[in-house]
């Protein structure tokens, strides 16, 4: 049984290590389009843009694990064609000629950025960041920038703009929405990290829009908002957002809305093939989760967890996938950590931290603890995770009385969820 797993990302490298670890013992194809073995990339907007971390550093596994784990790991190929049967066997294409056959397909084929549809988006200086190339080049042009401005004040460009700010470069974020991270924190979060950059000498627009990027001689020179002014700019980064690289699944006649969509155990719509990580429309994982739409988790804990859940698919332990999912941010001296999801109209209660810089949000929704946002305090997050997955609750009035720490108040009062 040929098991062929398309994207060598943290998803594609876990799903073929916990095959392997369950008993799958035909051979494994790990397919890469980059030039490098598997690396993380989290790092790439902060350690590796500062030149603290290299590619060989951020190896995902050493060089002796693939030929260990007897998995063949082809870099610079990329597929652009399925030949799939009813029983889920088939060929793979990839651009060079070269053909793979496999009897389980995984798709782990991740996400890109969104690009933004407006006059200039294709300037000379206009940067996203998303692999090691595109995190080499910024890197490059940050040494020699003069005015860098991020349009989206999600995770990527708040971290690429406190690591600009930190090395000197005037760094100004432009958000459409409201508050900054709109789709994943509270606004009482967003408002606290806001303080923070802007202490850190960033200038933050929320509530405004890029029209378009003005450029002289094929180069950006300045960003034109919605409101009639005008930031210079001979560094632009674009993070506004990923969408899921499933053209390969459309072509191949998979369902896919927003991703391609799987079930509980990652099984896509032919009942065969497994789509993991950034690309995958999946159920809710949490423990106890509502019945909310479904939805994409771009998240190393999503593709690890996941992953590794599906490769029980695999060998046939068919557990739907749950867990607790969780986000971090590193941004300058803040470190934002997210246990589970929370929605807008979540009701906010605020938790003062014991030392300066540290906060945590805790998120109800009617009596029920379903979320923390913890700003320097990863006590907090580790214990509402667990708290989380162990199905245990907490009283609004308990939460906010900072004289015990939340983990003390968890073993205290054990209220189920």
């Amino acid at each position: 049984m040929n098991l062929l797993i398309v994207g060598a990302g943290q998803a594609g490298v876990q799903i073929a290590s916990s095959a392997r670890d369950l008993g799958w013992e035909g051979p494994i194809t790990l397919i890469g389009q980059e030039p490098h073995a598997p690396y993380a990339r989290p790092p790439l907007s902060k350690a590796f843009l500062k030149g603290e971390a290299s590619l060989s550093s951020l190896a995902l596994r050493s060089a002796a694990f693939y030929s260990e784990h007897r998995i063949d790991l082809v870099t610079e190929q990329h597929i652009d064609r399925f030949d799939l049967s009813g029983d889920g066997t088939g060929t793979a294409t990839s651009t060079t000629g070269r053909r793979w056959r496999f009897d389980r397909l995984v798709l782990a084929t991740g996400a890109r950025p969104r690009r933004l549809p407006i006059e200039g988006a294709d300037l000379d200086g206009v940067l996203t960041l998303r692999d090691a190339h595109d995190a080499r080049i910024l890197a490059g042009r940050m040494a020699t920038a003069t005015a860098l401005v991020v349009i989206g004040g999600g995770f990527i460009g708040l971290e690429v703009a406190a690591t600009a700010a930190a090395a000197g470069v005037p760094t100004t974020v432009v958000e459409a929405a409201p508050a900054l991270m709109n789709r994943v924190v509270s606004t009482a979060t967003a408002e606290l990290v806001a303080t923070a950059h802007r202490a850190a000498g960033v200038r933050i627009h929320t509530g405004l829009r890029p029209v378009r990027l003005r450029g002289v001689d094929g180069a950006v020179v300045a960003v034109e908002l919605n409101n009639g002014d005008e930031l210079p700019a001979d560094l632009v980064v674009v993070g506004v957002g990923a969408q899921p690289r499933d053209e390969l699944a459309r072509a191949a006649g998979l369902h896919c809305d927003n991703g391609i969509v799987v079930d509980a155990r990652s099984l896509a719509s032919d009942g065969h093939t497994i789509a993991v990580g950034d690309c995958a429309n999946l159920p809710d994982p949490s423990p106890a989760p509502d019945d909310a739409p479904r939805l994409r988790l771009e998240s190393v804990d999503n593709a690890v967890e996941q992953a590794t859940s599906a490769a029980g698919t695999l060998v046939g332990l068919h557990r739907p996938y749950r867990s607790v999912p969780w986000f971090w941010s590193d941004q300058g001296d803040l470190k934002l950590q997210i246990a589970g999801l929370a929605r807008p109209d979540d009701e906010v209660v605020p938790r003062t931290g014991r030392r300066p810089g540290q906060h945590t949000t805790l998120r109800y929704r009617g009596p029920r603890l379903v979320a923390a946002e913890c700003l320097n305090a990863s006590a907090d997050f580790l214990a509402v995770r667990r708290a989380l997955g162990q199905g245990i609750s907490l009283p609004r009035t308990t939460a906010t009385d900072t004289g015990l720490s939340l983990k003390e108040h968890f073993t205290t009062v054990r209220m189920p969820l």
